[in-house]
């Protein structure tokens, strides 16, 4: 059981260590709004584990110290609107380890990634609160007043890129038209890219699923394009844009939702891939990451048990 723990605890503060330089790089752009929600993130997480596992009669410390919640905490954090107010993380968070993960027996029991869950039902609950985003760097006191609802943020935020060029191309623009350059983005998906090599150097993740996942992005996304080059977004903002790199790397691999097999790991995420981008193009959210790894967590049982390797005579 300590083996265990210790070998859980090990993995996830390798994930944690891997998200810090697109942390660092969203800190650069859009400045200390991204710290309070991870700092707001993790001691809710913290204390609603806490009080959830002594309601169950379990061991308090051992399942903290395995940094599962701590993970999700910052996966959470991170993909909010750092600019949100401070109850939209604590109502998240709270929703997450709940519903995500406790009421499925905790750690290694539960069918959705919990920090997706926690999103989806943000955005489906609040979804001006978590269609507001900085476009500007915030000061520690400027990030401190917005975020404790004690300043006016419509002077400091704007719509995502990719709400921005899905309402664009509603009022009937083409993709001519518009000026898709948007530097804090592109380099918040290096880090994260970086940082999922790093994982996948430290072998805490296989190639298949981030490799089969921005597959399924690009094919779509070509696809579409070809067929109509004044509508549909190209590929390459499709992989610049939005959370892509957060998505193929650090939350298509959760190891507990995901697909165990090798064929299974590969089809999970490349449907991934394909879904974002149709979710992206039709839906009505401008980024479909965590709507479309939901739906592929329902069909991991099916797809696990239909690419188990074969045993020979049965």
């Amino acid at each position: 059981m300590t083996l265990i723990l210790s070998s859980t605890s090990w993995m996830m503060r390798q994930v944690i260590y891997a998200l810090a330089l697109g942390i660092v790089v969203s800190y650069y752009f859009f400045g200390w709004g991204i710290v309070l929600q991870i700092v707001l993130g993790v001691i809710t997480a913290v204390a609603v584990e806490s009080a959830f596992l002594a309601f169950r009669g379990r061991d308090i410390i051992s399942s903290i110290s395995d940094g599962s919640i701590i993970l999700t905490a910052i996966l959470l954090a991170i993909s909010i609107p750092n600019i949100a107010p401070w109850w939209v993380i604590i109502v998240g968070i709270s929703f997450a380890i709940i519903f995500g993960k406790q009421l499925y027996g905790g750690l290694g029991n539960n069918l959705f990634n919990p920090a997706m869950l926690g999103y989806v039902f943000l955005l489906i609950s609040y979804p001006l609160q978590m269609s507001t985003w900085p476009i500007n760097f915030l000061s520690f006191d400027q990030a401190l007043e917005v975020v404790f609802n004690l300043s006016n943020i419509d002077a400091i935020s704007g719509a995502t890129r990719l709400d921005e060029i899905k309402n664009s191309l509603s009022l009937s623009n083409s993709i001519k038209q518009l000026e898709i350059h948007f530097p804090s983005q592109v380099w918040i998906n290096v880090g994260f890219f970086f940082g999922g090599l790093y994982l996948l150097f430290r072998k805490i993740i296989s190639w298949h699923i981030p490799v089969s996942f921005l597959v399924g992005i690009v094919i779509t996304s070509v696809l579409l394009w070809i067929s109509n080059v004044d509508l549909y977004i190209p590929m390459q903002n499709h992989i610049m844009l939005g959370g892509t790199m957060l998505g193929a790397f650090f939350i298509a691999t959760d190891p507990v939702s995901a697909s165990t097999t090798i064929n299974g790991r590969i089809i999970y995420g490349f449907l991934i891939g394909v879904l974002i981008v149709i979710i992206r193009t039709f839906g009505g959210y401008p980024d479909g990451i965590a709507f479309a790894v939901l739906l592929m967590n329902m069909t991991v049982p099916l797809i696990d048990v239909y690419t188990q390797p074969k045993v020979f005579g049965q």
